[in-house]
């Protein structure tokens, strides 16, 4: 790995920066005028369910209030830290900004001694707009990614850890960044120079190397502090910050916290209620799109709807799963024509263009709709809503006890797997992301992959 060449600082570079980090300001001022539609929308809707226009009037004059609201909440300086900036990553933001403002709004009425706002159309207001503004800010954040150029990164490192960021970019093209130089080794002697010509045209560093000392990240610091560049570290000892729930302080004292015990019970009893409610209304809501299903799956060849096979559930234990048939009928049959079990290296396998798919199967796969009749099984507890997905008892059988962690919680119609990468991910790379959802579980995980499970079944990324 060789060492970058340096020589004196032109200011052009930094005058260059400057004017790309215009972008950030560009994405402030989009999700701004997201949230302002939200608002609207959310009033708007409000004098249509509820009959009251002047209170949802004074929503509207309230408006310079709840952007000043927003910016409290954080709402418009998050993203450009973060490499993956996600619209269900911010919804504890947004249900924060609604409250407060909601809150603000009900003080200024009682102030102002003017009529209170019925009870009904505070719950609309409040969560039409929840929802607008999650949708309006993700619809920012793409017209952002279309009319503005990639972020330029450099990732410093070489081996393994640099290649997982590599990997990252190309499995998630919203990240929008343009890799303009990699496997870069850098002295913290020629940082102190004042110049690094590999950093000239960079928005980012990504720092991902398994040597990383402190005094190169010192020097990295002050030297992205005068150029005005992002600066990303992906830790050096990937193992141990894999599993960490969160990174807490005593004074100045950094402290990784780990999680190390069992799942409280009120914590399943909450899954669990959430998966009843949840996939109840689901299939109520769905049952004409799963009946159109069915018509077209008896249409398109003979032989039954629901595609039935025993998969491994929680420890291991065996239970029947549904899906619509997207197979030939003798699809079991021909399986050794597509996979030689005792050939896999891994107890897992996914065939891109598998031919035993039918027309329809194909479709119903590409958007997932063949998932829909496992919404049974969340009903009759077998599965859970997320989780890691269930896998065929003969590779279970296969599972090396390390794999076997994937069974201590209930499988799911969805889960890690299908949100960060779906098919294209490796097997390494689905039992990383299997792991930390298994080591980190909680609710609110589990409503997050719920949300990013709509993003991805949209985008298609690795479905087949």
């Amino acid at each position: 790995m060789a060492t970058i060449a340096v020589s004196d600082a032109p200011s052009i570079a930094a005058l260059g920066r400057i004017a790309r980090f215009r972008y950030d300001a560009l994405r402030r001022r989009l999700l701004a005028f997201a949230d302002v539609a939200a608002v609207l929308c959310a009033a708007s809707l409000t004098i249509a369910i509820t009959h009251h226009p002047t209170q949802a009037l004074r929503v509207v004059l309230f408006l310079p209030f709840w952007i000043v609201i927003a910016k409290f909440c954080g709402m418009y300086d998050n993203d450009h830290r973060t490499l993956r900036p996600l619209s269900v990553d911010e919804l504890p933001r947004v249900v924060l900004w609604a409250l407060l403002g909601s809150a603000l709004l009900t003080v200024a009425n009682v102030v102002l001694k003017a009529p209170a706002f019925p009870a009904a159309g505070r719950i609309v207001l409040w969560s039409s707009m929840i929802a607008f503004a999650v949708m309006f800010r993700a619809g920012a954040r793409a017209i952002w990614r279309v009319t503005t150029p990639p972020e330029r990164v450099v990732v410093v490192g070489d081996g393994e850890l640099a290649e997982a960021v590599k990997r990252k970019f190309h499995l998630f093209p919203d990240m929008h960044v343009d890799l303009i130089a990699e496997h870069l080794a850098i002295d913290p002697a020629d940082l102190r120079r004042g110049y690094v010509a590999a950093f000239e045209d960079a928005s980012r560093i990504v720092v991902a190397s398994e040597t990383l000392g402190e005094d190169l990240l010192v020097e990295l610091l002050a030297y992205c502090r005068l150029h005005q560049i992002k600066l990303s570290v992906v830790p050096p000892a990937r193992g141990m910050f894999g599993t960490a729930v969160e990174l807490g302080h005593v004074a100045d004292l950094p402290v990784i916290q780990y999680h190390t015990w069992d799942i409280s019970r009120t914590s399943l009893l909450g899954k669990r209620m959430l998966d009843v409610v949840v996939s109840t209304v689901a299939l109520v809501v769905l049952t004409p799109v799963m009946l159109l299903i069915a018509l077209a799956i008896r249409v398109g060849e003979r032989g039954p709807v629901l595609f039935r096979q025993v998969r491994a559930g929680t420890g291991g234990r065996p239970f029947t799963m549904l899906k619509f048939r997207t197979m030939s009928v003798d699809a079991e049959n021909r399986l050794d024509e597509v996979v030689d079990f005792e050939t896999l290296v891994h107890p897992a396998f996914k065939i891109e263009d598998d031919p035993r798919v039918t027309r329809v199967g194909r479709f119903l796969r590409r958007w997932s709709l063949d998932e829909l009749p496992q919404l049974v099984n969340v009903m009759r507890g077998e599965m859970s809503l997320v989780g890691p997905r269930p896998e065929q008892l003969d590779l279970v059988e296969r599972y090396e006890p390390e794999h076997r962690f994937r069974l201590i919680v209930k499988p799911g119609v969805t889960g890690p797997m299908q949100v960060y990468g779906r098919g294209a991910l490796s097997f390494q790379e689905r039992l990383a992301v299997e792991r930390d959802y298994v080591e980190n579980f909680s609710l609110a995980r589990d409503l997050r992959l719920l949300g990013l499970t709509i993003a991805a079944v949209c985008r298609r990324w690795g479905a087949y």
